[in-house]
């Protein structure tokens, strides 16, 4: 079931829609049409106890004084392109350097804070799905290219939400897109997510140097504090990760695009609700973040401050500085192609 109602006005006069999914077994997502921000996602315990699990505000106003992209679209390009610089078919392309000395998530204004045209369709679940969709105009934060992108969210009977991406453009371009959410299983401004038992499917991640600056390479993790091929408490391995940031890991399996299949990315497990996120993608990576960021700075909607490790990230996604490292990925998207990513979010308990 899905349903809708206003969330606020930009001061441009356009009109910011929120959309509830919900199934019948207490699984529930709230996004909205500024920047495709998931605002809030309900779950329930072991117990029957329903929470929100996501970092997030409750009024437009405060997503608009600025935030670390809570729950957004996250591109053109998630993650940190080296520089901002780039050479697409002979010509030079320099981007924002919002996050010096590179560029992050799709420069100053990026699709996090654009308003998506949305309509309700069906997926083919046989669940209704909230389709948003979003013309990035050719030259839009210096990227090439007229893209158009369609995000679709879903919520499952099988108690999944499920977000699918497409693009095409009509001049090569760069793109590679995530959903930048913020999860505490234990409920939003519970506190740290130290007690969080997290196992990512890698053996591989790209590590960073100066300013998380990505320095194109693959490295074993076997071994670190960033090995997480089997479970851990990610408290456990906080104090051994790079600047305590977390890292960009290579998923086992590679495909990406039409045809690429659903692999296992993440499982994260938390212990006293029993909540259980399992994550499947069609993506090379999934980056770890340990919302390292965070300071007490911002007030979340049960009106707790969000502290530092207060949440992690799972960001589903291609590797963001490959057009600069082609041996570690493409992102380069062709007229006549069209960009396609899956990821989905299981959600079960522990008894």
């Amino acid at each position: 079931m899905i349903t809708k109602k206003n969330f606020g006005q930009l001061p441009s006069g356009e009109v910011v829609d929120e959309y509830t999914l919900s199934n019948s077994r207490g699984l529930s997502a709230k996004v909205i049409t500024y920047g495709g921000i998931i605002t809030e996602l309900h779950t329930l315990d072991r117990a029957g106890k329903s929470a929100d699990i996501v970092l997030g505000f409750s009024s437009l106003e405060k997503y608009l004084e600025g935030h670390p992209y809570f729950g957004c679209i996250t591109g053109r390009i998630a993650g940190r392109l080296t520089s901002g610089k780039f050479t697409l078919d002979g010509k030079s392309y320099s981007l924002a350097i919002n996050n010096a000395p590179n560029h992050l998530h799709g420069g100053n204004t990026g699709l996090d804070k654009r308003v998506w045209s949305a309509e309700i369709v069906k997926h083919s679940s046989g669940s209704d799905a909230l389709r948003l969709s979003y013309l990035s105009p050719d030259g839009e934060e210096g990227y090439p290219g007229n893209v158009r992108i369609a995000v679709t969210y879903v919520v499952t009977e099988a108690n999944e939400l499920t977000i699918e991406y497409e693009a095409t453009t009509d001049k090569a371009t760069l793109l590679s897109l995530t959903n930048h959410a913020y999860f505490n299983l234990a409920g939003e401004g519970s506190g740290r997510v130290d007690d969080h038992v997290l196992q990512i499917f890698s053996d591989e991640i790209a590590p960073c140097g100066e300013a998380m600056t990505l320095i194109d390479r693959r490295e074993a993790v076997a071994g670190k504090a960033n090995d997480f091929t089997k479970p851990k408490r990610v408290g456990d391995a906080l104090p051994g990760l790079w600047n305590n940031h977390g890292d960009n890991y290579f998923l086992r399996t590679q495909s990406t695009g039409a045809g690429a299949k659903l692999t296992p990315a993440a499982r994260l497990v938390e212990p006293r609700s029993g909540r259980v996120l399992e994550i499947t993608t069609t993506e090379p990576c999934v980056q770890f973040y340990s919302s390292s960021s965070l300071d007490d700075s911002f007030v979340g909607k049960a009106g707790k401050r969000y502290e530092k490790h207060g949440a992690l990230c799972l960001e589903c996604q291609r590797y963001p500085n490959s057009i600069n490292a082609p041996h570690l990925g493409n992102i380069t998207l062709r007229p006549g192609e069209t960009y396609r990513q899956t990821t989905v979010h299981s959600f079960s308990v522990e008894k």
